[in-house]
């Protein structure tokens, strides 16, 4: 019955009415309460210090950064490094009250030797991509540039890391706990008491059934489900003390549980992938999938040890070269070990020489780049020993024979005469080449350099050994190899001893050269070993001043007229023979000579090249990348240079000597030639300068004497050549300095008097020659000598007179001005003939005669009038035709 129609009081009504809204609330109470905890818990704000929020971006950003590592996407790596940077300088204001954070420090250094571990694999390097491959360059880059401003803090996290250890682990722990233990260290807001108010009938009746409230939601089986459903208080009592941070004990305890949990959780994780390693589970990297290849296993327990079941096991081994996947690392390892068992079982020397080669030729396919050289480890540790080894066994045991021409299947290990495929001459030669790309390699500059330059004694005895060793067995062809490793080892290198009189020379370095070039002209077949030889033998004679001998040798040759047909490398041997011979003949004095030499590489500008010392940066546009490699790879090592300065200071004093008494010859022609362009080329460039100073540097110093010889001081030509400056950086790197500066003032003295007779001659009727000595202090017999060969060559018009001692000028050439008034002339009927030649073309008047200007257009050479050469020209069509009717042939032919 409805209650409108209902009978009764007010007070059941009221009752009534009362239970209808318990009911309602009842329903939405659950609701109600939701609806308030989720709309507090968004509204919520947590005021943080300025350091937890910096430090918590720098967190977010480290947690991106070691998932890109993981996967080794470099690219993103890149880019996380940058924000990580930029992140730590918003934080500076905090990182200088508060000192940088461990947790920073460790990742800077973790990242650090990540990239260059990544770096050091070139297998993996190849199959990147080239994005990734361009990020993996450029943080490699930078993280090596930024770690050096945190060098004291990564240096005491090297020395102590677990010091960094509790906070690295705290970094890892999820954000809710460091969130709590971050608001732990803050103080507390106390809240207000709320005054309680008399609660009404409806919210008591919502207290009474909480628990069925609760059990409509269900329950939940997580721990914190459960302890936010017990600490849930009544809805009556949802004050914002509930949603202020509570600092109770039990809060405390359940934060260090939470803790203890995930440090437990950690460890057992950590434990179960050490059991998984243990196990044989491989960790997955980025790349293609390598194809696993199975490690061969050394021999078992009880198998015997012989020379085939050896033999066997060394083609398995064999067999993994090459493949895709392969670690040669742990070939080379498994090969030594190979050779230990060997050498246990006592197999024999034979045996051993076999796996040896196979050793050579691991180590030298370790570096698959031929670009790059060998590591230092490798060659002290594992290659110089092993060839030293296997070159000792050879030679000592002289019934061992091996070859290159002997096939595998014809090998004889067990019994004597022992024969083995393989030559000691190319892993040899192979070796060699590895000890230039390692020079190539180092700075030239560090205490590298010296150290592997010290394996070179190594090197040589293993020549020497090898030599021998040949002699016996060897034939002509490989004899000439070796002999022309054992030159190219010798024929820079300077021998104090072949200047020395009272020296050995049958043991000298000179009878050596003298021998072994000898033998590969006269045995050689190939004419690139000759060409060699014979370059480093004239190199030999040149280094050691035996002028005579070299430029014959280089003219008897004609190396001169087919070099350009040679490889690049003996084409760069041909230049360094040539750059010192022209530095052996001016030491003799011969400097036309010199020049003559030098004057090729010199004015070109690209003397660095041509000698293999380097490259030009200016021309670096002018080559590809493939190309400037092949270049680099050509170098010499910095021990094989020869002295830039030195040969530029050499030419321009040559050049000097030549020029400047040429140039007050011609001073007055027209047309006169130049015998150095570089030389005048410097001359212009210091003439062009507004303000001369004293000179500084080589080239200075050869153009103020260049001035002073001009004008005929001699002394002062001497004084700019010859000073401090000069020797240290020039004559004093000369052998025999001394000789070398006083054959330069002897030459400088008797060219000035060359430039004085040519300059002054003409004001003169008559000199003498014993104040012509006293005026450039040399000897009467010399100054004689000198004029003699200048009137001989007609380079003087004069005569002497023997009984007076006088030179007398004859009066046959012009004057300066009678000169001048010449040049002039010729200049000017220059001028007239180009303003002829103008006019012509101006005016269309391309026949007139020129041997008669003044003829009338009529009357010019060629000249027909229109209508006279139309005369002419029907006159001619009309006897062609004529021509074809009479001739029928003709007329078909046409």
């Amino acid at each position: 019955m409805s209650r409108f129609f209902r009978a009764g009081s007010d007070s059941e009504s009221e009752s009534e009415s009362s239970g209808d809204e318990i009911q309602e609330i009842r329903t939405a109470a659950p609701t109600r309460a939701l609806q308030i905890s989720d709309d507090e818990e968004e509204t919520r704000r947590v005021v943080r210090s300025e350091k937890d929020k910096r430090f918590e971006e720098i967190r977010t950003i480290i947690k991106q950064l070691k998932n890109h590592k993981k996967i080794k996407d470099f690219a993103n790596v890149l880019t996380d490094f940058e924000g990580l940077t930029k992140a730590f300088e918003k934080a500076r204001k905090v990182v200088d009250k508060e000192g940088v954070p461990k947790f920073y420090i460790r990742t800077i250094v973790e990242l650090e030797d990540f990239i260059n571990e990544c770096w050091e694999d070139r297998e993996w390097r190849k199959t990147i991509s080239k994005n990734n491959s361009k990020g993996l360059s450029s943080v490699r880059q930078k993280i090596k540039k930024y770690n050096r401003d945190f060098e004291t803090d990564i240096n005491s996290f090297k020395a102590n890391p677990d010091a960094f250890e509790d906070e690295a682990e705290e970094e890892e722990e999820p954000k809710e706990l460091a969130d709590d233990e971050s608001e732990d260290e803050k103080p507390k807001p106390v809240a207000k008491k709320v005054e309680e108010k008399p609660s009404k009938p409806v919210k008591a009746a919502v207290e009474d059934d909480d628990d069925d409230d609760d059990s409509d939601w269900g329950s939940e089986d997580s721990e914190e489900s459960s302890s936010s459903d017990d600490d849930m208080p009544a809805v009556g009592k949802l004050t914002a003390e509930y949603f202020l941070k509570s600092t109770t004990e039990q809060e405390a305890q359940r934060r260090e549980e939470r803790k203890r949990e995930k440090r437990l959780k950690k460890e057992e994780k950590e434990g179960k992938r050490k059991e998984d390693d243990e196990s044989g589970w491989t960790e997955v990297t980025s790349g293609p999938p390598s194809v696993p290849v199975e490690k061969p296993k050394m021999f078992a327990k009880d198998q015997e040890i012989t020379v085939e079941a050896v033999v066997k096991k060394l083609n398995e081994i064999i067999a993994m070269r090459g493949k895709k996947g392969t670690d040669r690392s742990v070939m080379i390892e498994m090969l030594r070990e190979l050779k230990t068992i060997a050498e246990a079982n006592n197999l024999g020397k034979p045996v051993m020489v076999k796996i040896c080669f196979n050793i050579m030729a691991a180590i030298y396919d370790y570096n698959p780049n031929i670009a790059t050289c060998m590591k230092n480890d490798m060659w002290e540790n594992s290659c110089l020993p092993t060839i030293q080894e296997l070159l000792d066994t050879l030679v000592e045991n002289n019934d061992i024979v091996v070859g290159e021409n002997i096939p595998e299947e014809s090998e004889q290990l067990d019994k004597s005469p022992y024969r083995i495929r393989g030559c000691i001459l190319t892993m040899v030669e192979r070796l060699d080449e590895e000890f230039t790309k390692m020079l190539q390699a180092c700075d030239a500059h560090s205490t590298e350099f010296v150290e592997r330059l010290k394996d070179e004694q190594a090197m040589c005895d293993i020549i020497d050994k090898l030599e021998k060793y040949l002699e016996k067995i060897g034939n002509s062809e490989e004899m000439c190899r070796i002999y022309l490793r054992k030159i190219e080892h010798l024929y820079y290198k300077f021998d104090a001893s072949s200047f020395d009189l009272k020296g050995n020379k049958e043991n000298g370095s000179e009878a050596v050269m003298d021998k072994m070039c000898k033998y590969i002209y006269a045995k050689d077949s190939t004419d690139r070993l000759r060409t060699r030889a014979m370059l480093c033998h004239i190199y030999h004679h040149a280094l050691h001043d035996r002028w005579y001998q070299a430029r014959d040798l280089m003219l008897m040759s004609h190396l001169q007229d087919n070099i350009q047909h040679s490889d690049v490398s003996t084409q760069i041997l041909y230049n360094r023979t040539l750059v010192q011979l022209g530095l052996c003949a001016f030491r003799q004095g011969h400097i036309r000579d010199a020049h003559n030499a030098l004057v090729d590489i010199q004015s070109s500008n690209r003397a660095k090249e041509l000698l293999a010392q380097g490259l030009v940066p200016q021309r670096q546009h002018e080559r590809s990348p493939e190309q400037e490699k092949i270049e680099k790879r050509r170098l010499l090592p910095y021990h094989k240079h020869i002295n830039l300065e030195l040969l530029e200071c050499v030419y321009l004093v040559s050049a000097m000597l030549l020029e400047i008494p040429y140039m007050a010859a011609h001073e007055l022609d027209v047309r006169k030639r130049m015998i150095s362009k570089n030389f005048h080329h410097v001359l212009k460039m210091s003439e062009r300068q507004t303000l001369t100073g004293p000179p500084e540097s080589m080239r200075e110093h050869v153009v103020a004497a260049s001035k002073a010889m001009k004008n005929g001081d001699w002394k002062k030509c001497r004084d700019y050549i010859i000073n401090e400056k000069m020797n240290a950086k020039v004559w004093d790197l000369f052998f025999q300095a001394d000789k070398v500066r006083d054959m330069i003032s002897a030459k400088i003295q008797e060219e000035s008097l060359r430039t004085y007779l040519f300059r002054y001659s003409s004001l003169y009727d008559s000199l003498s020659l014993e104040s012509l000595a006293a005026m450039f202090q040399i000897e009467s017999t010399l100054a004689h000598a000198t004029i003699s060969k200048m009137i001989i060559n007609e380079e003087l018009m004069a005569s002497l007179d023997e009984p007076t001692q006088i030179v007398v000028m004859h009066r046959t050439e012009p004057t300066r001005l009678q000169s001048l008034a010449l040049q002039l002339s010729e200049k000017v009927g220059s001028l007239v003939e180009n303003n002829e030649r103008i006019m012509e073309i101006k005016q269309g008047n391309f026949f007139f005669n020129k041997s008669h200007p003044g003829t009338k257009p009529d009357q010019r050479e060629g000249y027909q009038n229109p209508h006279q050469h139309q005369q002419q020209s029907q006159q001619q069509w009309g006897n062609r035709n004529r021509q074809q009717r009479n001739n029928p042939q003709q007329q078909r032919a046409y």
